[in-house]
């Protein structure tokens, strides 16, 4: 042991002296598990070959040679081949027990035609025939004659039951006839608060297409899930991120009785996800409503509950998102879902309670109106020692006055790259509703970093999936998986793979203030790590979206391994 003893640390001395980082550590103990041959990423330090890591944390990360000393007869070896080894990505905007149980349900995304739509539905309905009410969601507002579909096309292929399917962006749903019925909307329905019943304008018939709050119309017809099917449909939703190297995930608003199926699965220990959860804000919260967050937080102490969520629009494609300027196309500047005043009052009673802001805002106005009403409690609230980093989620149009706000104010700027991929949805709806100009603003991440805003990057799943690595493509290209636009939609917003692969690691841990414990491969950091089997950074940008995830730990043991 002496001997063995004096040769590691010969090792360590040879290391330090070199130009590569090192750190020390136990020589006398092995690893429990190391990663060889490999192009460990980092942005701080200069590319290493070899990772180590101990328990549940990152032991040393160097040359082959260094690392292999801490073989030991019980060290679990991966040869990485050449391949990137990055931190565990963090998708930093989820919505987890939708997206889960969106896996059992008809899977119409990635589908830009009506014709796709109905062969999939159809598909769907054949295998579950005995389904009381057939859900679904996903589909492409670019996919209907018009941008919006109607009860007729979804009649063909159900009359039977109700069928409710929800759109890509989770704020219209497409239903049938005898949805409509069930639910009892008609000609004489009134739109609800926030919420729009689209109606034909000759009959005022309901067209088969509920926007915003009026979705909730419908929702008493979908069936009740028991415990054991949503916790079922979660460890799927796990699964699936193990398989994208996904390591940690931040929802964006949950209530109360879903993050009990979260404790659930913490207490059995099959919470193999690190999950940051943020509550909901309702618009007409008070000082008692908030109490109850605080309630909330207190009855699950060891889930990191320490957001509010706030809607602040809609989306741009049904012209529900917040437009400084009447739509191009459309007499309306969309929906806000606060007046200016209760919303500041909101933001800033919430800010002096201590919480993290995290809030919806898509349209220029949205926007606008969010990073004023956190400009407006930082003064109300004077704290010089507290770091805040409230943060506005999606932002996809925005003006240009706004653009250097993020950095000024300390605001995150919480994007999913994957939302500004230019399918036909984007040329076809989405930039004819806003016209040339705002549409050139779209999803400015470049120029926010660049002004000095941070960055965290995720997905919105399931309004798009949980694979990381269609954003990563998106965030490099600005094309689709075909290429398209040549040049990419608005190319000047094209990033680098460092600071794509930064925004959904670092920058989304910084986003939820465990920077400090993950996001980078640094020694006692949290092992939580994806290996590739490429090195990513050697591929085409067009190839990085094909690359797949052999490993990914996860605690330090390995939770997903690709089959041979």
């Amino acid at each position: 042991m002496f001997f063995r003893t004096i040769f590691l640390v010969a090792i360590l001395i040879f290391a330090f002296n070199c130009s590569t980082p090192t750190i020390a550590f136990e020589p006398q103990s092995s690893a429990d598990l190391v990663i060889i041959n490999a192009k460990i990423w980092t942005p701080s330090i200069e590319t290493q070959q070899a990772i180590a890591i101990r328990s549940d944390s990152i032991l040393a990360v160097g040359s082959n040679a260094l690392i292999e000393s801490l073989i030991g007869p019980t060290t679990i070896c991966i040869d990485a081949r050449g391949g990137t080894v990055t931190p565990g990505l963090n998708d930093a905007h989820v919505h987890f027990l939708s997206g889960s149980l969106s896996m059992g349900q008809v899977d119409l995304t990635e589908v830009d035609t009506l014709l796709e739509i109905e062969n999939r539905i159809r598909a769907f309905v054949a295998i579950h025939r005995d389904e009381t009410c057939v859900v679904g969601r996903g589909w492409l507002y670019g996919a209907f004659p018009g941008g919006m579909p109607t009860k007729e096309q979804l009649d063909q292929l159900i009359s039977d039951r109700p069928a409710i399917m929800k759109c890509y962006d989770g704020h219209t749903v497409w239903v049938n006839s005898k949805a409509l019925k069930l639910a009892g909307i008609n000609r004489a329905s009134l739109d609800p608060p926030n919420g729009i019943i689209v109606r034909d304008p000759s009959t005022g018939e309901p067209t088969g297409a509920l926007k915003e709050a009026a979705m909730e119309l419908v929702d008493k017809l979908i069936p009740t899930l028991s415990t054991e099917e949503k916790l079922l449909a979660l460890k799927r939703g796990i699964a699936e991120s193990h398989r994208f190297g996904i390591t940690s995930v931040q929802e964006a608003g949950m209530k109360a009785a879903d993050i009990e199926l979260i404790e659930m699965l913490r207490v059995n220990q099959e919470l193999k996800l690190r999950m940051n959860v943020a509550l909901e804000a309702k618009p007409w919260m008070s000082e008692q409503d908030a109490d109850q967050l605080e309630v909330i937080r207190k009855r699950f102490p060891q889930i990191p509950i320490r957001s509010v969520k706030f809607y602040a629009d809609g989306v741009i494609e049904s012209h529900t998102a917040a437009v400084l300027q009447p739509y191009s196309n459309y007499p309306s500047q969309g929906l806000m879902e606060y007046s200016e005043a209760d919303f500041d009052r909101i933001v800033a009673m919430l800010d002096a309670r201590g919480w993290q802001i995290m809030i919806h805002a898509i349209g220029d106005a949205g926007i606008r109106m969010s990073l004023n009403a956190i400009e407006r409690a930082v003064k109300l609230n004077p704290s010089p020692e507290r770091e805040r980093r409230h943060r506005i989620e999606h932002i996809e149009s925005i003006s240009r006055e706004d653009i250097p706000r993020f950095g000024q104010l300390g605001v995150i700027a919480s994007m999913q790259p994957y939302h500004a991929s230019p399918n036909s949805n984007i040329f076809n709806v989405w930039a004819v509703n806003l016209g040339p100009d705002r549409a050139s603003r779209a999803w400015c991440w470049k120029s926010i970093q660049d002004a000095g805003g941070k960055l965290a990057f995720g997905s919105d799943w399931p309004v798009v999936g949980i694979d990381p690595r269609q954003g990563i493509h998106t965030a490099l290209t600005r094309q689709t998986a075909l290429g398209y636009p040549p040049n990419g939609f608005i190319p000047e917003q094209r990033l680098s793979l460092d600071i794509v692969l930064e925004a959904y690691t670092q920058g989304s841990a910084f986003a939820e203030f465990t920077e400090q414990q993950k996001g980078t491969l640094e020694v006692g950091k949290l092992a939580d790590l994806a290996v590739w089997d490429c090195d990513l950074f050697s591929v085409p940008e067009h190839n990085v979206r094909t690359a797949a995830v052999t490993h990914t730990i996860f605690d330090g043991r390995i939770v997903y391994e690709a089959v041979p």
